[in-house]
């Protein structure tokens, strides 16, 4: 699943037909990696500003600081502590695109699994890039680091899921 094109870079993802996966292993347990993703207070730390209703059924308004994407959303599928489905859509845009996340228990760890369906098939390798920037911020939200330089962080990852998508 994972390609690295230069030793310093790490490819969590892959990508197939307008649908980007990032999936990556955490040193935490299940409980704690489903609170970092759907508490607002923690998300505010490391995913974006995000207001509404986070229950099933429930709309959202959001502002992603990695990849800059505002928009709206719906909780399609909400199960803790496994599995959470997004429906968004960004305003004046016909289009709208699924983010499900799931976790999976592994001993004193979790592995995370993200995807995003419906992408743009040519603009698939920029949203893996972006895609990995937020896990890889989730991951140093939860090591009590600081969020990445996104736009940095984008552009080293870019070629890589370039290659990806060719």
């Amino acid at each position: 699943m994972t390609s690295n094109s230069r030793q310093d870079v790490r490819i969590l993802g892959s990508l197939d037909k307008g649908v980007v996966r990032v999936e990556d292993r955490f040193d935490t347990d299940i409980d704690d990696l489903w609170s970092a993703l759907t508490d607002p207070g923690r998300l505010a730390r490391w995913m974006g500003e995000i207001d509404g209703d986070l229950r099933l059924g429930g709309e959202f308004r959001a502002r992603f600081f990695a990849s800059g994407w505002e928009g709206t959303g719906r909780v399609q599928a909400c199960e803790p502590p496994h599995r959470l489905l997004l429906q968004t859509m960004q305003p004046g845009q016909a289009d709208e695109h699924f983010i499900e996340v799931t976790l999976t228990a592994a001993g004193d760890q979790t592995i995370l699994a993200w995807e995003e369906r419906g992408m743009p098939v040519d603009q698939l390798a920029a949203y893996g890039a972006g895609v990995q920037v937020h896990v890889e911020d989730l991951a140093a939200h939860l090591a009590g680091r600081e969020r990445c330089d996104a736009k940095t962080r984008w552009e080293e990852l870019m070629p890589s899921y370039q290659k990806l998508a060719a």
